[in-house]
């Protein structure tokens, strides 16, 4: 049986797939700063980069994973109450782009765009939210 993917599903796939490889730039780093063992070996993951945007990127890895938790079940709940539709494919859209402006942004050290697409993020999981409530 095969299921085509709605808009909704579609992006939401996107945003999961991009948080996936998040964390592959700043571990390359870490074995290029330690050595590939030394970096494998560490038991604790506890290194510093000695890079700050390696260290950036690792806060915005945990950052975009500690917002999944709020837009996929939106997503998911869009979909399983059949109401999903243009204007909410297109805030998924727009969750995604925010989510990738705001990883890159604060990767490297840009503070207006960081607040701004972190919010647009926000914006985005807030109106599907409250097209969930039937308020919009």
């Amino acid at each position: 049986m095969q299921t085509n993917l709605t808009a909704d599903l579609y992006w939401l796939v996107l945003t999961l797939s991009l948080t996936a490889v998040m964390w592959v730039p700043y571990i390359i780093n870490r074995m290029a700063e330690l050595g590939v063992l030394s970096a494998l070996w560490d038991p604790f993951g506890h290194t510093e980069a000695r890079v700050a945007w390696a260290n950036r990127m690792m806060q915005a890895h945990a950052n975009a994973v500690e917002n999944l938790v709020i837009f996929a079940p939106l997503v998911l709940l869009v979909h399983m109450t059949g109401q999903g539709s243009a204007f909410t494919a297109n805030t998924c859209m727009v969750y995604f782009a925010a989510r990738l402006v705001h990883y890159v942004s604060f990767s490297f050290a840009v503070p207006l765009l960081r607040v701004v697409s972190f919010l647009t993020g926000f914006y985005a999981q807030l109106v599907l939210a409250l097209t969930l409530l039937h308020i919009i």
